[in-house]
């Protein structure tokens, strides 16, 4: 489909920086956006609550100084996160900052976000959701959703099960919104495949764990490096929901990552997400399959540059270009 008005002559790239819990700050997402891929941080990076407001009109100003002194260049539009959960407290406070501030596009995860909906499309913003099957797309089209990120085998963090060439193929079929696609998107080779299959957009996390603005610590960012798509461990014991996580960060906590019992869905509590002991991604790194196609630690700009050479590179190989 035709990207909405928010994104077309914005992108280098059809692609989302996803937004990564404790790692995506202002100043990734501000690289990513000046680059020409969405930037997106999670509300609960933003600490304490206050802080919010600040992070977001941050952004704004850096992309607006930006796009005045560059007026030839592509920027992105940002976009912010929120767990639409019981457990996470903030929410309603989150969402009137979002609101108030127009943030231009909301990402949701979990459950189907219609109050969200309502209120993002009252100031013209967009609401894309992330799902990881048909029915839970199924909920929130129904809601009037306006993006459907597919979350398939293989990407970082909170990934689902299925292949991306069953699920978009699947999704394709019900809805003409758009469609971005997530799981193991590293290099530029995986935004064309994510395109030719049927999505709008690609959706990458983990290659920006690996770069000089992302708020990793430095031991997360070399073990990426280092890692390889047999380093990842898919595990329910973290939060509640199945998650693929780094190997190497598992043991460093002194646990086996071949023999981690099964967690509860009933233990998801999102209100431990501003607490500064939290195990899961501040001790346990999530990470994608794609790890193995990661070679340094850079600025998130050059990784787009990168990428974008290479999504042309791959459209001159099968004759596209």
């Amino acid at each position: 489909m035709a990207l909405p008005s928010i994104l077309a002559g914005k992108l280098r790239l059809p692609m989302i920086g996803a937004p990564m819990f404790i790692v995506s700050g202002p100043e990734l997402v501000t690289e990513q956006c000046k680059a020409g891929i969405v930037g997106s941080f999670p509300a609960l990076n933003a600490r304490p609550q206050e802080t919010l407001v600040e992070w977001i009109r941050q952004i704004k100003a850096d992309l607006a100084e930006h796009a005045d002194a560059h007026p030839d260049e592509p920027v992105a539009p940002f976009a912010v996160n929120q767990i639409v959960h019981p457990s996470n407290p903030r929410l309603l406070e989150d969402m009137e900052v979002c609101v108030a501030e127009q943030v231009p596009i909301i990402i949701t995860s979990l459950s189907p976000p219609s109050d969200i909906v309502k209120a993002v499309h009252d100031y013209g913003g967009l609401v894309f959701h992330d799902i990881i099957s048909l029915r839970h797309a199924r909920k929130a089209i129904s809601q009037g959703v306006d993006g459907i990120i597919a979350v398939c085998a293989g990407a970082g963090g909170h990934a689902g099960a299925l292949s991306p060439f069953a699920l978009v193929g699947e999704l394709r079929k019900e809805f003409d919104g758009v469609l971005i696609l997530s799981g193991s998107i590293t290099r530029g080779d995986d935004v064309l495949a994510a395109t030719a299959m049927g999505a709008d957009l690609a959706y990458s996390g983990t290659r920006f764990i690996a770069t000089s603005e992302a708020r990793a610590v430095p031991d997360y960012k070399e073990m990426i490096v280092d890692s390889k798509a047999s380093d990842i461990i898919n595990s329910s014991l973290f939060t509640g929901i199945h998650g693929n996580y780094l190997a190497g960060s598992i043991a460093n906590a002194g646990m086996d990552p071949a023999n981690l019992p099964a967690g509860s869905k009933e233990d998801m509590d999102f209100s431990k997400a501003t607490a500064t002991d939290a195990k899961a991604w501040k001790d346990i790194w999530g990470a994608g399959q794609g790890v193995g196609n990661i070679h340094d630690i850079i600025p998130a700009r050059e990784v787009v540059m990168r990428m974008e050479q290479e999504y042309r590179d791959a459209l001159t190989r099968v004759g596209a270009a």
